[in-house]
């Protein structure tokens, strides 16, 4: 019994084909927990099988383990793929959607291959997975795919072991395969070449297009043209987030941005993600695709449409793009469009033209994301968005009994269900805060234990009860008579980090920095310093952020001049003739009312909300339109910095405080000391009193191993000083990669403390 991820990987075929070249006879199929295989040969023969099964498994592969035991010979006459079995246990691991591969490639531009330009193309290496599978075990009855009959030639293939397309459930080609089309102005455009052609010249244009992919739609066009740009901007409701770009090759991407090796690898990978790397000067690219950043989101072509957007149309003579556009179909706010007739709604007032295919497409899946940082470990690739090419891989984690679903939070949301020894994180489903989003969330909750096949016996949410997901969980909870574990944002977070490093279970002190979760004191916290123990169902908070008010609460997130007046108030400054450019005097008067009686002024200990406030104070940005903008910005800034202008802030008694480090900064901008100066000063000094907080309590406990989690974290300046000042102490540094860090990771953690609160018969 082979366990993994051995389903939709070509793994069937390989095994028949590692079969016949060493002479065992046999047969092997899938069920929904395995694949199953019984082989028949000499003993060192079997032997030598059973260790290839591990050594030798397809790119796409991933073996977890493989269970052998002896039964009488049959005295097969050949080895052969037999039909799926359906069986009782866990589930198989089900894959990712992975990146055209090589070999496909060449077909696809060979005019000699049946395939050539074949918007489909596809073989037991790459294509759609995850966004494809209705249900285990993976055959092409139970994808998207059952709607398109193979033609003889593409059975012919499909029933060939040794065939690199035989038991591809994706196949399909220009006969029996998908087609695509472009809608626009009650029009129709078919037949694959007059599609991409015009397609090529609506592009040309300054159009925008929505493109239909593998796991949702794209809004597409060009990225050298500040109108065009600015047009979707403007439709789109999104006015100053960056847009991810995609580019036709590597060659290009050298152009726009630094690609190192690690970055090279990234982009390349199966996963294919938009990689966020540092933008060269006169790329040609327009400010408007990521306005005052010094960054780009870039990916590659992963599908073979989008490889063939990016090439010449025979015939026509309008030229393909090099770099375009490429982000997702949806307004601000909104969750990614992936039906048909939804996207036609919906984007009806965005895109000019519809690039459509007929494949359906039966789960959502939003572009990953990930940077490369250089902390403890140089050229780290850091998982930012795990969905397409990387969910519902598992991660392992201590094995229980008890099945629990965990929703996440309110931002980035994801959901986890831990089942054994594995917990299955969903993609990427976004913010709450839409009733498309809530849809969204019901279906991934409905489709990720439909797929695993494991209902659940209790359900973790995070601790504060105004959540939307917390909500949802406390019903589902009612109604299904199932235990309620509520799990603190922070811990969540330091669990998270834990279980992606295996170390559940052994003590930890971990800096927790992002921008809000509801502290045990019912205080917003978000600057924390916590301790977990051997027990990961409790920890310690044992330093913070010293708390400063914050006015109007939430509304204070999207107006860091709130944060700014804040910070002045605290530090004793609120005297101060100070008015941000461009914020009417009343309401600054108002906010100051407000700080003076105390009203609607919750106490908090964010770093996210301190960066805001110090962008505030020095000029950066007083409004956002998009989650930790301001603080992005500033990091920008500091990013540009001839010098770190000096600054500190004092460690009291387990708390940084605040209200000295704010002082220092306001008189070095009243000094006039340039901005990105300061800004850096301010990274710095943050850094500094953090590891001072952290080796403090790593001696004083005994405790060596450190960890760092939280959104702030996605800073590079602060994730890659701090890990490093760290490592030079001597202590063992855990960060964040293959999890994220923000808050796409903390369905993962509460899964981990909720099943050990179960186990110790806990339920808070």
């Amino acid at each position: 019994m082979v366990r993994g991820v051995v389903q939709g990987v070509g793994f069937r075929p390989f095994v028949a084909r590692l079969a016949a070249e060493l002479g065992v006879v046999g047969f092997c199929g899938n069920d929904v927990t395995s694949v199953f295989v019984e082989a028949e040969g000499p003993e060192s023969v079997l032997d030598r099988f059973v260790e290839r099964l591990h050594r030798d498994a397809p790119p796409a592969a991933v073996v977890v383990a493989v269970e052998t035991w002896t039964v009488p010979t049959r005295g097969e006459a050949a080895f052969t793929i037999v039909p799926s079995r359906h069986s009782e246990g866990r589930r198989t691991l089900v894959p990712p959607d992975t990146a055209v591969c090589a070999d496909c490639l060449r077909e696809l531009f060979d005019p000699a291959d049946r395939r050539y330009r074949h918007p489909f193309i596809s073989c037991t290496n790459c294509g759609p997975r995850f966004t494809i599978i209705t249900d285990l075990p993976y055959d092409r009855p139970v994808t998207t795919m059952t709607g398109f009959p193979l033609c003889p030639r593409c059975r012919a293939e499909y029933d060939d072991p040794a065939d690199r397309r035989f038991h591809a459930q994706p196949v399909a080609c220009h006969d029996c395969g998908p087609r695509i089309r472009l809608e626009f102005d009650q029009t129709a455009v078919t037949g694959d070449d007059r599609v991409l052609g015009a397609a090529h010249a609506r592009l040309a244009a300054g159009e925008v297009l929505a493109v239909k992919g593998i796991g949702g739609y794209h809004l597409a066009c060009r990225a050298d043209v500040e109108d065009v740009v600015q047009r979707l901007r403007d439709r789109k409701h999104r006015p100053d987030k960056p847009f991810a770009l995609m580019v036709r090759d590597l060659e290009v991407a050298r152009r726009l941005v630094e690609v190192g090796s690690a970055a090279e690898r990234a982009l390349t990978s199966t996963a294919a993600p938009i990689v966020l790397l540092r933008r060269r000067p006169g790329s040609g690219i327009v400010d408007a695709v990521a306005p005052r950043l010094d960054e780009l989101g870039l990916m590659l072509p992963y599908t073979p449409l989008h490889h063939l957007l990016f090439a010449s149309v025979p015939g026509s003579d309008v030229p393909p793009p090099d770099v375009l556009v490429m982000t997702s179909a949806n307004l601000s706010g909104e969750p990614l469009c992936w039906q048909d007739d939804d996207a036609r709604t919906r984007m009806a007032g965005i895109a000019d033209a519809f690039l459509i295919n007929d494949r359906p497409i039966a789960v959502p899946c939003e572009d990953s994301i990930v940077r490369i940082e250089d902390g403890v470990r140089p050229d780290v690739e850091v998982v930012l968005r795990r969905s397409r090419g990387m969910a519902p891989l598992p991660t392992e984690i201590p094995a229980t009994d008890t099945v629990v679903l965990a929703v996440g939070a309110e931002l980035k949301n994801t959901i986890t269900i831990a089942a054994g020894p594995n917990a299955y994180t969903s993609a990427h489903l976004g913010d709450m805060s839409t009733l498309e989003a809530r849809e969204a969330f019901l279906r991934s909750v409905d489709h990720l234990i439909a797929l695993h096949g494991v209902p659940p016996q209790a359900v973790a949410a995070d601790l504060h009860p105004g959540f939307l997901t917390s909500r949802w969980a406390a019903e589902r909870a009612e109604a299904e008579n199932l235990p309620l574990l509520p799990v603190q944002h922070h811990h969540a977070h330091l669990a998270s980090l834990l279980a992606e490093h295996g170390r559940v279970g052994r003590p930890v002190i971990g800096a927790v920095f992002d921008g809000t979760g509801l502290g045990c004191d019912r205080h917003v916290w978000g600057g924390e310093i916590l301790a977990i123990g051997e027990d990961v169902t409790t920890a310690e908070r044992v330093g913070h952020l010293e708390e400063f008010p914050l006015p109007g609460g939430d509304v204070a997130v999207r107006q860091p001049f709130r944060v700014a007046l804040a910070l002045l108030h605290h530090a004793g400054l609120a005297g101060r003739d100070w008015t941000p450019a461009g914020v009417p005097e009343a309401a600054v008067a108002a906010v100051r009312s407000q700080l003076r009686s105390g009203i609607a002024c919750v106490p908090t200990s964010s770093v996210g909300r301190l960066f805001d406030g110090v962008a505030s104070l020095l000029g950066v940005r007083h409004a956002i339109t998009y989650e930790a903008q301001a603080a992005i910005e500033l990091e920008a800034a500091a990013a540009t910095a001839s010098a770190a202008h000096p600054l500190s802030a004092p460690v009291v008694d387990g708390r940084i405080l605040v209200g000295p480090l704010v002082a220092a900064v306001v008189a070095a901008r009243d000094a006039g000391v340039p901005v990105p100066n300061i800004a850096l000063g301010f990274h710095e000094a943050l850094t500094a009193a953090t590891v001072e907080l952290l080796t403090a309590t790593a001696d004083r406990t005994g405790v060596r191993t450190v960890g760092i989690s939280g959104g702030v974290f996605a800073n590079r300046i602060l994730a890659r000083d701090l890990a490093r000042a760290l490592a030079r102490r001597d202590l063992d540094v855990l960060t964040h990669s293959r999890i994220p860090g923000n808050d796409g990771g903390l369905a993962l953690g509460q899964a981990v403390v909720a099943r050990a609160m179960l186990r110790k018969g806990r339920r808070d």
